[in-house]
């Protein structure tokens, strides 16, 4: 191979530069698909059920047709096998349990807010009103709806299926070889160790991207082009060709301009099935943009999960053993992939520690709610939570401070690569010099000092001190684990790297971008390694026809594979440019040398560029016989493992013990991501992350009434924070480089959410601990805290009624040995 240039101090990776796409982003001359107006275009308008459960016994078209400038009233009847289905693309279980889901069901509705009926017409605003003019017949059911009553069977939420629960998964260390056995840890524990029992809620949380949800279907053309906002526009190709039999190369997605996902847009959505089934009936263009209150209540949800841990120690605080039962709402279908969420956490609960030994078992259940699926972190956050909130009881149980318990669990540097309990290999990290700085920036020692006063003098406002010491897997990635644990699709991503005429360079990249500033860092990546000017790279990415193979953006995935993918085109450029320069300088090609965009024959001052090469290449007129005259490139990448942030996050609150309010004073965290290609980029992804997770703690919950219907259903209800309820944060970095990629890089757009979230809820029962209080329920609203405060001295808040009984002969059952990569 080539020799590329080593590092210096003019390298692009590393640079802090401002973002190419936000100049049309923020100015507005961009595309989102709502812009987008074609040649007779028609709108639609979803009518929705208003009951969570509910027979159709009959639907009205009749006075909506004949509506002013209505085309047409369509049901699931009208459109039959044409919408095709939504699919899951994770059966965590061979058995699992999963309920068929169309688009549009013309006999039953299974949450509220399920489309019964689309309408076609001229404008949005007459497809709205026409809607309402649908008269549809219900015959109401039971719903399913409390997820540890749902889980009892007691109410079913699909009856023709018998049961609520769709699959159990279990992974147990002692039967994985990965470690010992967890009941005899826990038991051995309990005769002279330390055994804490907990019970957490994972409140259910709604994504709230910017954007809301849009779709445009043209079927005019050779092709049907589908724009969509979307973070998955291969993956949406492929669900569409095959449940609806168009074939795959008939259709081409474009996702334009996307506005945030969080995973919210991580999906194959009802929506865009109907609006893709509706143009082919009809033949022309068509649009759906949903309003914000269609969105809050029918886009898929995220979390909803009640755990139940037990974590043994011995008498000197050193960790034995953890076990995990874990109850998760999917909603009333298993989405894209549903179940597979807390399949991610489960790899995760044991964190950065060493436990002997660990058994992690989850039942997914069905409700008559709207679906959950993947929310920034994925799992990730629910585990890093439960165990975060643990090891903070452990140090209460033992009297001792928090990090020091950690540091006397956590797996040290020179410990690395290490192989965890749940059969994960580590490949680097540091946790000790993260959490030495985090320590440094928040001032612990001296708040710790501060609190103690404020106790012994009782005041009225306590100080709280919450730790977060985390790692997550992320990359989605190697396919051949996934492979292991069902998943539908594989890890891997495309690139390519096109050479033009003009010296200028074309990249394409399956991975889709939706805010996290693709353009830009890929950009700085392609140029270091090339040795061309950034402004000479242009990115194109979100179109099937362009790029037209990937598979897009989620789990952190982007810069870790589509990144290396990126990498290894580069290389390849380079290597099929080399034997073009050496028959142009007349050398052997193991005399020349590449630096600086520069192919140099060792010892003299002769020498030609790249983007020469690449004039020359098209011109065709001097090339070697054996050459083809083109250095375009293209290459796939599949890791050889996941990829392993980590971090400490500190975070200082005030509690106010007479009104229950809460306020952060001072947040610090320290994160180790590898080797970071644009810090800018970075402290954006990190402070939006972390108001992610510290809204989960505080403000943010979705809500259901008795009888299935979404109370918080706008932004009046369903607390967002904006720049008044936060404050600055002190962000800091250490570096462990990933010994997995060549860039060094590791994962880092959910790294904020997966911390924070821990961070403050710890701070919070620390700063009313000492009043008997161990818990109190997300978000820690202050009637959640003051009721606490009240009912001191029984624990905190009461998790409701108790955890089902977890037994391996529940449909859907399964374990996992070894999966880890």
């Amino acid at each position: 191979m080539t020799a590329v240039q080593e590092p210096t101090a003019e390298r692009e990776i590393g640079r802090e530069r401002r973002r190419k796409e936000d100049q049309r982003l923020i100015t507005g001359r961009t595309r989102w698909t709502d812009n987008l107006n074609l040649p007779g275009m028609l709108h639609l308008a979803m009518v929705r059920s208003p009951f969570a459960h509910a027979k159709i016994v009959s639907i009205d078209t009749t006075a909506a047709k004949n509506a002013t400038n209505v085309v047409d009233v369509l049901t699931g009847a009208d459109l039959g096998e044409a919408q095709g289905a939504c699919i899951n693309a994770w059966a965590i279980t061979e058995d699992q349990v999963t309920p068929p889901h169309l688009p549009m069901p013309s006999d039953r509705v299974a949450f509220a807010g399920e489309v019964v009926a689309v309408v076609v017409a001229r404008t949005a605003a007459e497809a709205r009103d026409a809607a309402e003019m649908v008269d549809v017949e219900y015959e109401q059911l039971p719903a399913a709806l409390d997820l540890k009553e749902a889980a009892t069977d007691a109410v079913l939420a699909h009856p023709d299926l018998g049961t609520n629960k769709s699959a159990f998964w279990k992974f147990d260390s002692a039967e994985a070889g990965t470690g010992g056995d967890v009941d005899a840890a826990i038991a051995t524990a309990r005769d002279g160790g330390i055994v804490i029992e907990r019970e957490y809620r994972q409140q259910r949380l709604i994504p709230a991207f910017m954007e809301p949800r849009s779709v445009v279907v043209d079927p005019t053309g050779e092709q049907i082009t589908v724009w969509s906002a979307t973070q998955i526009p291969h993956i949406l190709r492929f669900a569409i060709a095959a449940t609806t039999g168009v074939p795959e190369s008939k259709i081409r997605v474009i996702a334009p301009d996307v506005g945030g996902g969080f995973g919210g847009k991580l999906q194959q959505t009802p929506e865009e099935m109907i609006a893709f089934a509706v143009a082919r009936r009809i033949g022309k263009p068509v649009k759906f943009t949903e309003t914000r209150s269609e969105s809050l209540m029918t886009a898929h949800h995220g979390r909803d999960q009640w755990q139940k841990m037990t974590l043994a120690a011995d008498k000197d605080g050193k960790v034995t053993g953890l076990k995990v039962e874990l109850l998760a709402d999917l909603g009333a279908y298993v989405a894209i992939i549903g179940g597979g969420v807390p399949v991610l956490g489960a790899f995760m609960f044991n964190s950065i520690y060493k436990f002997p030994a660990y058994q992690f078992n989850c039942q997914t259940v069905l409700t008559n709610k709207t679906w959950t699926d993947a929310y920034r972190g994925a799992g990730r956050p629910e585990a890093t939570y439960g165990i975060e909130r643990m090891m903070d009881e452990l140090a209460a149980e033992l009297g001792e401070d928090p990090i020091e318990v950690r540091r006397r669990n956590w797996i040290d540097a020179s410990e690395f690569p290490f192989t965890t309990v749940a059969g994960l290999e580590y490949d680097s990290g540091d946790y000790e010099k993260a959490t030495q700085r985090a320590m440094e920036m928040l001032g612990y020692d001296e708040l710790r000092a501060e609190q103690k006063r404020r106790r012994d003098a009782g005041d009225r406002v306590q100080l709280g001190i919450g730790v977060s010491t985390f790692t997550e897997m992320c990359g989605l990635a190697p396919s051949r684990v996934l492979g292991q644990l069902n998943y539908g699709a594989g890890g891997w991503e495309h690139a390519s790297v096109r050479m033009l005429a003009t010296g200028k360079v074309e990249v394409i990249t399956g991975a889709s971008a939706h805010g996290q500033g693709h353009e830009t860092a890929f950009s700085q990546i392609v140029a270091d390694r090339l040795g061309v000017p950034f402004e000479d790279v242009e990115v194109l990415h979100g179109d099937t026809q362009i790029s037209h193979k990937g598979l897009d953006t989620y789990g952190s995935r982007s810069l870790v594979v589509g990144g290396e993918a990126l990498v290894k085109a580069v290389d390849k450029v380079i290597e099929k440019a080399k034997p073009l320069a050496a028959h142009l300088l007349e050398a052997n090609a193991e005399d020349l040398e590449y630096v600086g965009g520069r192919f140099g024959v060792r010892g003299t001052d002769q020498g030609v560029t790249i983007q020469e090469l690449a004039g020359a290449a098209f011109a065709a007129h001097n090339y070697p016989e054996d050459m083809e005259p083109s250095l375009d490139a293209e290459a796939t990448y599949d890791p050889v493992n996941f990829n392993y942030p980590h971090g400490t996050h500190l975070c200082a609150v005030e509690v106010d013990t007479e009104t229950g309010q809460v306020s952060i004073r001072k947040y610090a965290c320290c994160d180790d991501i590898g080797n970071i290609i644009n810090p800018l980029i970075v402290a954006g992804q990190v402070h939006g992350g972390l108001v992610q997770g510290i809204a989960q703690a505080l403000w943010e919950e979705a809500v259901y009434d008795d009888s299935g219907t979404l109370v918080s259903g706008s932004f009046t209800d369903y607390l967002l924070p904006t720049t008044a309820d936060t404050l600055s944060f002190e962000v800091d970095h250490t570096t462990s480089p990933s010994l997995t990629n060549t860039l060094g890089t590791k994962g880092v757009g959910e790294a904020g959410t997966i911390a924070s979230t821990p961070a403050v809820v710890n701070a919070v029962v620390d700063a009313v601990r000492h009043l008997g209080i161990n818990d109190i329920q997300m978000p820690c609203t202050p009637q959640r805290v003051w009721k606490a405060i009240q009912g001191a001295g029984s624990g905190g808040a009461t998790p409701g009624a108790a955890m089902p009984h977890f037994s391996e002969d529940q449909p859907g059952q399964d374990s996992t040995e070894g999966a880890g990569a």
